[in-house]
């Protein structure tokens, strides 16, 4: 089949959704791909998370944990991917739940896209925000400059103001810049594992790598504090979703969409591995102390630390931790890339306020423009607490790895109930429903975790305000949706009412009487 047949294709499917093409088809299956991985981002994510693991439990959580949610974390890909073939849109997740609910679709889809938006807003900044926080200690290990919560925020504006304009140029150029982003990931890893196990005299053994402890969380209960290491790994597994955000700007998209969203996941599985196990295995001292000063860095990344203390070579280590810098400004692109596509969709089904504004498409550069900035925006305003206090940061971003994780799983479970199914090009075949019930077993039980407290005593500082978070887009989206939600969200709807009010749309005559019955039951 010719790219103009796969185009036609793709733009008949989405017809049959409910939308018509409006943003640009520039990106190829591994444009996708690229985008999801560089977004999950393991030269991000192991890095800036590394600490957490460090302190519970250490490298066994740091190592075989990584493996063993890895794992996990795969079969809600694939669960997830199933589903993004049959339904291969921009809206993703909350589109997903809509059409998959057999009763109250748009009460579904209404949820599932408050939680998929915020956490994306929150993830965008999270993101962006660690990577202005590891330019610092690389200015700060290069240049000795002097580490300010004011100069790391403004930094931090800099870096998303610039993801902005990189994004707002066109999807031809985001292709592009995703394609290097991938290659950049896997040649840096390369590069890092490579000096790490070449230029140090020592290492540790394999034993010790694999299965060596240590804990610094005040928990004595040796199996808990293992679990709460593996939030390192859960932290970094976040993202993959962007190739069904970006489907509408794919080609083959009920195919290229769901390799995205599996392949980004398998390859930050072992590659995640392989560098985590090698960062370990270079650690010079493994002594408790040694560990301890080694969470407690004045670089604030307990693996810049282990470059320099491992090669004994100031200038290789910032060359290792200039790569580090340059994959973490990747992930933030393509982060703000998925971000202001489920905004864009989100917005084009009316549910957002200023919808209208923000569901528009640049005709020249075929880029949600206005979305773009909207979400560039909110980001930076959800991360304005930092300024002052970093506990009030964590406490208003710490929703960006739960609320995706409720929208990533309740599609699934939605689709393993609902018996008429259609499968689309890419599925599980038999595996489908095994998979899927592994799936939401899994985020259940790592919501769990999630709100439960790492470390002790708790106090202000240390207290986990995951469930705060939760709670309070649960009562934002519940008080959203009786104040104007229910009258004018119009998942799913044909290109011509996605522009008024269904309340005015229905007073009109010959207004679509099928529509009208769909949200007279879905009241």
């Amino acid at each position: 089949m010719s790219t103009t047949d796969h185009e036609d294709a793709d733009a008949k499917r989405l017809a049959e959704l409910g939308y018509t093409q409006e943003l640009h088809r520039g990106m190829s299956g591994f444009s996708n791909f690229a985008v999801s991985f560089s977004i999950i981002s393991i030269l991000a994510g192991c890095i800036t998370s590394y600490g957490i693991a460090l302190r519970a439990g250490g490298p066994s959580t740091i190592v075989l944990g990584w493996a063993l949610v890895g794992a996990f974390v795969l079969c809600v890909a694939l669960a997830m991917a199933e589903v993004c073939s049959s339904y291969p849109t921009a809206g993703g997740l909350y589109y997903w739940a809509g059409q998959l609910a057999r009763k109250n679709k748009r009460v579904w889809a209404w949820y599932v896209g408050w939680f998929n938006f915020l956490g994306e807003i929150a993830v965008t900044a999270a993101i962006d925000f660690g990577c202005a926080t590891t330019w610092m200690a690389f200015a700060d290990l290069t240049w000795d400059v002097d580490v300010t919560a004011q100069k790391t925020f403004l930094l931090f504006v800099a870096i998303i103001l610039v993801h902005a304009l990189l994004n707002a140029f066109g999807v031809n150029l985001v292709s592009l810049l995703s394609n290097v982003s991938a290659w950049w990931h896997v040649v840096g890893v390369a590069v890092i594992v490579v000096v790490l196990w070449a230029l140090p005299e020592n290492h540790q053994s394999v034993g010790w790598t694999l299965t060596g402890w240590h804990n610094e969380t005040g928990w004595t209960a040796g199996v808990y504090v293992f679990l709460m290491g593996l939030l390192m790994a859960q932290y970094t597994y976040t993202g993959y979703d962007a190739s069904a955000h970006v489907a509408e700007e794919t080609k083959d998209a009920s195919r290229s969409a769901p390799r995205g969203i599996v392949m980004s996941v398998l390859v930050s599985v072992i590659g995640g591995f392989i560098l985590l196990y090698s960062i370990t295995a270079a650690i010079p001292d493994r002594s408790e102390a040694g560990l301890t000063a080694l969470a407690a860095t004045d670089t604030g990344l307990p693996p810049a630390q282990i470059f320099l203390d491992a090669l004994d070579n100031t200038t290789m280590a910032q060359f290792l931790l200039f790569i580090v810098c340059v994959a973490q400004f990747f992930c933030g692109m393509a982060s703000v890339t998925a971000n202001s596509r489920m905004s864009y969709a989100f917005s084009r089904d009316n549910a957002l306020p200023g919808s209208q504004i923000w569901k528009k498409v640049n005709p020249r550069t075929g880029t949600p423009t206005n979305s773009i900035w909207f979400c560039v925006t909110l980001s930076i305003i959800l991360a304005s607490p930092a300024l002052f206090n970093t506990t009030a940061y964590l406490a208003v971003t710490s929703i960006a790895v739960i609320g995706l994780y409720i929208a990533y799983v309740v599609p699934v479970f939605l689709r393993l109930r609902k018996p008429d199914y259609e499968v689309g090009p890419w599925n599980l075949g038999s595996w489908s429903k095994p998979i899927g019930w592994i799936a939401v077993v899994w985020v259940a039980f790592i919501c769990i975790l999630f709100v439960l407290p790492p470390s002790r005593p708790i106090n202000v500082d240390t207290f986990n305000y995951s469930p705060v978070a939760v709670f309070a887009v649960l009562i934002f989206a519940t008080v959203s949706w009786y104040v104007g939600g229910r009258h004018h969200f119009m998942h799913g709807a044909k290109d011509e009412y996605t522009t008024r009010d269904l309340d005015e749309i229905f007073k009109e005559e010959g207004a679509d009487e099928s529509r009208a019955e769909i949200l007279a039951e879905d009241e």
